[in-house]
């Protein structure tokens, strides 16, 4: 079993004797940090609750109550806003501690991005599929975001013009988030999930890089910050992209730099 703080794992014990007692539910499992071996006192857990197929419909409406009855819940809700309607996600506490459950069918367990570490189960019927069947993380999409990129870079030079600098900021936000932050991971042999643990992976100068693409409330720094994130991801790119739609933006940019000077 991965080295886990003490809060994490009294919560572990607590909530699988509790996941037992329910025969609908199948076992459980352990994904994220505790499968790579990377918790702290500052990790979530991620756990995936088998269900019996037959009693899925039923277990998703009870996952509420499920919950309750794991531990000390302060709120949860599911989570369609990141695409995932399976998931229900916990606060508990105190001492405070954020859990992500995601509700499995037996039917689709062969569909996962993660194999994780099974912690329990009923006659082996977890570990005996989870090991047999592959899993790989979702890898950037070198043309799906080619694709998007120069709109998304055109959108967000809209906003500076106008001066809707809070839409700017979030917008070179977005664009580290979906495509900088994971190609820098995938450059540095990292889980490409966003900018999580990015501080950790990257290289030094991938830092200073990255840093540089964070801009202030200002629209001259919004402008500068974009250019240094249309800088990185020209040196992150590995195929021949857009060519004429980058020169079109480009020569947007070198507009609208003359009209915040």
């Amino acid at each position: 079993m991965p080295a886990i703080p003490e809060l994490h794992k009294k919560f572990l014990e607590a909530s699988v004797k509790s996941l037992q007692q329910d025969q609908r539910i199948l076992g459980v499992a352990a994904g994220g940090s505790y499968l790579l071996n990377e918790m702290d006192e500052f990790s979530d857990l991620d756990l995936v609750i088998y269900i019996n197929p037959d009693h899925y419909p039923a277990v998703l409406n009870d996952r509420q109550n499920i919950a309750k009855k794991m531990g000390s819940l302060l709120e949860s809700f599911t989570g369609e806003h990141v695409g995932e309607p399976r998931l229900l996600i916990c606060l508990y506490g105190p001492p405070l501690l954020h859990i992500d459950l995601k509700f499995v069918s037996m039917n689709d367990i062969k569909e996962k991005v993660e194999n994780p570490i099974v912690l329990w189960e009923r006659d082996k019927q977890i570990s005996s599929v989870i090991s047999t069947t592959p899993a790989e993380f979702p890898q950037p999409d070198p043309e799906w975001i080619e694709a998007r990129f120069w709109t998304w870079v055109h959108y967000t030079a809209t906003k500076i013009g106008r001066g809707e600098l809070f839409e700017a900021v979030e917008s070179i936000g977005f664009i580290k988030a979906r495509v900088l932050g994971p190609m820098l991971l995938v450059k540095n042999n990292a889980r490409p999930q966003g900018l999580r643990k990015i501080e950790r992976y990257v290289s030094d100068d991938d830092l200073v890089k990255l840093k540089a693409t964070i801009p202030t409330y200002d629209a001259q720094d919004c402008l500068r910050a974009l250019l240094k994130s249309v800088e990185l991801y020209e040196s992150l790119r590995q195929k021949p992209g857009n060519a004429e739609a980058k020169t079109h933006v480009m020569k947007y940019l070198d507009h609208m730099q003359t009209r915040i000077d």
